[in-house]
Formats: C-alpha cells, structure tokens, sequence
C-alpha cells in the first residue's frame, strides 16, 4: 500500500478508504480476470511439480468460474518438500540473521507491490468484500515487516547473561535463541494470506525452512504470496509450497518426523488432532494452533448505542462470519435491550449480499457447500427454538444463484442452555440475550470453551471491570470499528485463550517471534 502515503490500510481504517484504493481494485480486477483458469503447480525446492491428480479453484460466488487448476500432492510430494525443506535448513539457519530479514523485507516490499493483484485473488476466491481482501494482503506484508522489527529489537536474541564468580577464571554466559528445523504452516481459507504469511515470515526470519500447506479452498492466494518469497531471492529449499487434501498430504506432514514445528490456524476439532498426532513424535515439538472462537460482546446500560450497534454488527458478518473473531454472541442489559435490536436489525438489513467484488456489497457468499449446508441447518435449528429477527434463510436469485450465498442473521429469545451457544457456526449468524446485570453477562460470556476475543460497550469506569473478569486473549472496549474483530500486527497481537490457542502468546506481538526458536545458553571458561 505504499501508493497512500497518507492513509494506511488497517481493519480499523478499512471503512473510509480513499477514493484511489477502489480505482486501483478496479484496474487490477480486470486485468487478474484475463487470466482465470490457468494451472499453478507446487514449489518444491525451487521448481514447479505437477502431479498426475488436479483439483479446481472455484469462485463460491459464482462456480462457474473457475479461478485456476492446482495439484492433488500425494505423500510422496509431502516427503519430497520436507527433505528439500532439511537439505536447506544447514545454511539458512547459519546465514546471518540480518541477511534473513533482509530477504523477507524484500518479501514484504513484493507483497505491498502486489496488493491490488492478490486482493482481487483473495476477494474472487474467499468471497471477501474488496475491503477486507485488500486488508488481509496489507496485514500479511506488515507481519512480514514485524517479524523482521522484532528479531531486529532483540538484536537476533542473543543475550549475554552473569558471569560465574570463579576465582582464577573468566567464566561468561551468553543465551541464544536457535531455530528449531523444516516448520509447517497449515493455513485456513479465511484468512488465506495473513494466516499463511504471518507465521511462514515468522518461521523462516527466526532460521527455520518452510512447509506451506494452504486450505483446499484457498491455494490460490498462498501460491501469490509463495512467488513474493520466490522472487525475493529466497534459497531453494528453504520454503516449499504444496497443495492437497489435508487427509492424505496434510496427514502425511504431520506424521513426517523431520518436521520440527507446525503452526495451524482452524478449527478446534481438526487442531486437537493434530496436537495428539504431533505428539507421537520421537520428543515434545512445538505446536502453534489457534482454534476458532466462540465471541461475545457484551453491552451496558450505560453503552453509546450507536457505536454498540455499528461495532456489533461489523464483527458479526464481516467475511460472512467466517472469522474466528466474528462476534456470534451478544449479552444486552435489560435496559437498553430493546432500543439496540432494533438498531442491530436496522443494520443488518441494509447491508448489500452479493458479488464480493462489487464496490457496494458488504457480504459475498459462504466458502463452500458444506459451509451453505451448515447454515441451512443452524438457520433450521433456530426457526424452531428462538425468534428469527432478521435473516435465517439462502439468497438464490438472479446472479447469487450461481454462488454460495445466505442472509446475515440475528436470532432472540434462544434458551440459555441451547447448544447454538457453545458452537462455534462460522456462518453469519449472531444470537442476541436480554441479561439482568453485568454480572449475569459475564458469567455466560466465559461460559464457552473458547476465549478467542470479546468485546464491551459501556461507562469508562466499567471498562477495566470487564478486562479483569473476560477469559479472552483480544478484548476491545466502546470500539465502533468492530465489537471482536480487527485485529493487526504490532496494534492488536492475536491469539486466545483456553480451547482458542496453544502457545499463550499472541501474533504480530512481543512475545510471538521467539515461539519458532528454542534457548541454548553458551558457556566459555577462560583461565586468567
């Protein structure tokens, strides 16, 4: 994005962009349309692989087109990336760390050139509004950018510690954070291009190599971002970007014992097994996961109704309510229960479905069948045990017929113990509870097995109540731009807490980089 030297695309900013944003969006989305449907093979050690099986990239809003061709890689393709991937580790873990992040800002600075380009590729092939695909691609080249700051600050992680009080000797201490060897990125369709690139910029700026296994929806966006890496100069070998079903090719990186760490963004279910898979290993590895949320804001009596109202329902159907921070939960005090719904419900119905490409359209369609299935479903459910107040059904006229696409929901009245509470629906659904207290609000937003984000509207001198008592790893108070969502590197680190995340610490923070390294304290003697 360096073209808007005044304006810095974040999802914070992302609802008032200037006016040269869309002209540019426009230009590159015809020009990315010219060359629809070609066939993108896999980067193993520097070369293109094609394997003998393919599978097709389609748009969810409309499957007639068909965005590219991609490999069906086997277990053979697995093995032959992570042997590649170890080949290179011996010299990219010793080449110095300066010239490492020097080539992943040369990474980077491709990323910024290429916005336009592969924002259209994430809005075609996730359903993303334009908006919200050019932010996840700004997103990923400033997690570039702050892996390379962070390892930069710490000066490569190399602490001199106290000096042993021999007599007769000089006895130094000298603590040194060292990669781990070949890392895996398994990365989610919702986020195609951050969730790849945040922790593929992290693994290798720390001196890992790099396994890049996108989601099947997805390959497209990360086969974008693996020729940045490419042609920033990167070794071959030193990343390797293969496609696949994650039951056979994803299986077979797991199960591969010369992988040395994974870092897997989705959902709780698939996560957990491969936390118990990983843990069959020769030794304890480390695992980075986040796992979904299950995202409440609550809303005093006290609130601004009108920054309660924008915020709630921008973090409920942003990206169709495929985020893991998507706000799915809502705890109103009684009070102003009754004046918020009807202005949630006024929002929501003016928010325009449709080609997520298009200018005016706030939500494109759903990622896939099974996500439409899923909605058809939850929408049943909730016709039949709470109050539908706005949405609960498919769109399929005219155009949207060709696509996967469904009305953002809003549902009252649904009994506390129903287990829409506790699921995490990843469609764009958000349930809405009339609450006595604040208390009351509380206890039922941490009653989840998640703790992804939350967030709070009310007085200031609530505001620090909430942060003490929420069980969530991201948390934003009386924030208009988005009630659980918009996260960004070096502002809003992001991760969770109890079933949301693994590690504790937070991406695009202070604490996230050393996660790819492991300590190794260097002791000299000296006789004096």
């Amino acid at each position: 994005m360096a073209a808007e030297t005044a304006f810095k695309l974040t999802y914070s900013t992302m609802f008032n962009p200037p006016e040269e944003l869309h002209t540019r969006f426009e230009e590159a989305l015809a020009k990315v349309k010219t060359g629809l449907g070609r066939e993108y093979g896999m980067l193993i050690d520097g070369k293109e692989r094609f394997s003998a099986e393919k599978f097709e990239d389609r748009s969810p809003a409309d499957t007639e087109v068909l965005l590219g061709v991609f490999q069906k890689g086997t277990a053979q393709d697995a093995n032959d990336a992570v042997a590649a991937a170890k080949k290179a580790f011996y010299a990219w873990s010793r080449t110095p760390w300066q010239e490492r992040v020097a080539l992943v800002r040369k990474a980077a600075a491709l990323i910024d050139e290429r916005t336009f380009e592969i924002g259209v590729a994430v809005a075609m092939e996730v359903g993303k509004n334009r908006m919200e695909a050019l932010g996840d691609v700004a997103e990923t080249a400033d997690l570039f950018r702050y892996a390379c700051d962070s390892m930069e600050k710490n000066n490569g992680y190399v602490v001199e510690m106290g000096r042993d009080p021999l007599q007769g000797f000089l006895s130094t201490n000298v603590s040194v954070l060292r990669p781990y060897g070949v890392w895996l990125v398994i990365s989610p369709f919702n986020f195609p291009a951050a969730l790849t690139g945040g922790p593929s910029a992290a693994a290798l700026v720390a001196g890992n190599t790099l396994v890049m296994k996108p989601a099947s929806d997805t390959p497209w966006t990360a086969r974008l971002l693996a020729e940045c890496l490419r042609d920033a100069g990167l070794p071959d070998g030193v990343f390797n970007y293969v496609t696949g079903p994650g039951s056979t090719l994803g299986q077979a990186l797991i199960d591969h014992p010369d992988i040395a760490g994974v870092t897997f963004t989705g959902s709780y279910d698939v996560g957990m097994k491969i936390y118990r898979d990983f843990g069959h290993g020769r030794w304890i590895r480390p695992t980075i996961l986040e796992l979904g949320g299950k995202n409440p804001a609550i809303v005093s009596r006290h609130a601004n109704l009108e920054d309660a109202a924008v915020g709630i329902t921008r973090s409920a159907f942003g990206l169709q309510g495929q985020k893991c921070s998507a706000c799915s939960r809502v705890f109103i005090e009684e009070p102003v229960y009754d004046a918020l719904v009807e202005r949630l419900v006024a929002l929501t119905e003016k928010m325009k479905v449709g080609d997520p490409t298009e200018r005016s359209v706030y939500l494109g369609p759903v990622i896939n069948r099974s996500s439409y299935r899923d909605y058809m479903n939850f929408a049943e459910d909730l016709h039949q045990n709470a109050v539908i107040l706005t949405g609960g059904k498919t769109l399929a006229e005219g155009d949207l017929a060709r696509g996967y696409f469904v009305a953002p929901t809003l549902a009252a009245n649904l009994p506390a113990e129903h287990r829409l509470w506790q699921q995490e629906m990843f469609v764009p659904i958000t349930t809405l509870a009339k609450v006595k207290s604040l208390d009351e609000a509380m206890q039922r937003a941490n009653d989840v097995a998640y703790g992804l984000t939350a967030g709070f509207y009310g007085a200031p001198d609530e505001v620090d109540w909430f942060y003490d008592h929420i069980e969530a790893g991201v948390t934003y108070a009386n924030r208009p731009q988005g009630a659980t969502t918009g996260a960004w590197p070096g502002f809003q680190p992001f991760g969770g807490w109890k079933g949301s995340g693994a590690s504790g610490k937070n991406s695009g923070g202070v604490y996230y980089l050393p996660l790819y390294m492991h300590e190794q304290i260097r002791t000299r003697v000296t006789r004096i």
